[in-house]
């Protein structure tokens, strides 16, 4: 029997509206993909807390690692306390390294699992910081405890340094002092704008080509230290000219939620394939864990159209959560977890399941099942149905 619903459009109307009923992909078991893949991981909040939802955060721990065993399970990494698990937008510091811990000793149990977790400044406020020493002081503070626990390091883009640096020499003695005392090559992370206002002008300057070029600088300065650099610039072109001129054996990984499809796939230029192509590290890969996992299995055995078939329905949803204003994108990942029984509640850290509008949950919702996401649509038009009520449509 098909499902069907009132939904709201932007006009203000209700319409009626039928699911696809179109089976969810499955990945084939035991394909080793030829990318690196990172999805960069939400937490579950804990919604019985008894605390001031926008002044604290509270996790329920169990919910939040259950969700990287998903993960791993499928076959990708776990980008730990990203942004997309709302850090410095309601997760602090202090539980951070607390969901560092408990993702890296889980990650332990499960072979071949991979950890990559964010390093950056955000327990000092950037109208605290005086200086880039100070900048320097704190990474250095949280590079230490990440790596007394063993994690690999994503060195995040710092609000502090973005206010306090004076041009790109700053950013070069910053970022030349973390990656010499690196152990081990880590993950740069340039984090545009349209994601966090504060990050204007990241690495001295608004001129984005500008900026690339202190970036590269930084990394030919040390190239044994850098895995990778992740950008995430919503701009494909700018992406691709980096990759192409990045030291042999740094990898681009994307994080660009509007393209990247076409970014994994590759145009094969250079003679150094990694080039040629990006890894990805993708909030979005959170929302479409096994679209993705499915996908980049074809993509591994050669099948690029059955890639393209599977993930490039995924591109128009990713491109309704990432819509501007783009910092507001978790929320749509974190309903997309509940709508699939990852959780049993569409309630977030910071209270952030607010910063939505109930016709962009709709059309979410819609999109979502265009792209054949929805892992138990019975469930997905009950919970769609529950919101829709707290809103007032019965």
């Amino acid at each position: 029997m098909a499902l069907t619903l009132k939904l709201p459009t932007r006009a203000g109307a209700l319409e009626t509206y039928t699911l696809a009923g179109t089976a969810p992909v499955h990945p084939t078991k035991g394909v080793k993909f030829n990318r690196i893949a990172y999805s960069a991981a939400h937490v579950v909040a804990d919604p019985l807390a008894a605390i001031d939802p926008w002044l604290q955060c509270a996790v329920d721990w169990d919910a939040t690692i259950a969700y990287r065993q998903r993960l791993w399970s499928l076959g990708l990494g776990v980008a730990e306390a990203m942004d997309t698990a709302q850090r410095g937008m309601g997760l602090d510091w202090p539980t951070s390294l607390e969901l560092i811990r408990r993702s890296l000793d889980a990650a332990r149990d499960v072979p071949g699992a991979l950890v990559a977790s964010g390093c950056g400044t955000d327990h000092l406020a950037p109208e605290d910081a005086k200086s880039v020493d100070d900048v320097i002081r704190a990474y250095e503070e949280q590079m230490a405890a990440i790596e007394k626990l063993g994690g690999k390091l994503i060195v995040m883009a710092s609000r502090a340094l973005a206010r306090v640096a004076k041009g790109p020499a700053d950013y070069e003695r910053v970022y030349g002092r973390i990656l010499t005392q690196a152990k081990q090559p880590v993950v740069l992370h340039w984090l545009g704008d349209m994601f966090d206002p504060a990050l204007a002008g990241y690495w001295g300057t608004r001129d984005v080509d500008a900026a690339m070029d202190t970036a590269l600088g930084i990394i030919a300065a040390h190239p044994s230290k850098v895995d990778g650099i992740k950008i995430s610039l919503l701009d494909k072109h700018k992406e691709i000219a980096m990759r192409r001129r990045l030291p042999a054996g740094v990898r681009m990984y994307t994080g660009d939620d509007f393209n990247y499809a076409e970014l994994i796939a590759g145009d094969g230029w250079g003679d150094t394939p990694v080039h040629g192509r990006s890894d990805a590290l993708l909030g979005i890969f959170d929302a479409i864990a096994p679209a993705a996992s499915a996908a980049l299995g074809e993509l591994a055995q050669g099948n690029i159209a059955k890639f393209h078939a599977i993930l490039g329905p995924t591109v128009p949803l990713s491109r309704h959560i990432f819509a501007a204003p783009t910092r507001f994108y978790k929320t749509g990942v974190v309903f997309m977890a509940w709508l699939n029984g990852h959780q049993k509640h569409f309630t977030m850290v910071g209270g952030q399941q607010s910063t939505r509008s109930l016709p962009h949950l709709a059309e979410l919702f819609r999109l979502a099942d265009a792209a054949n996401l929805l892992e138990q649509p019975e469930l997905a038009a009950r919970r769609m149905k529950t919101l829709l009520a707290l809103h007032g449509v019965e």
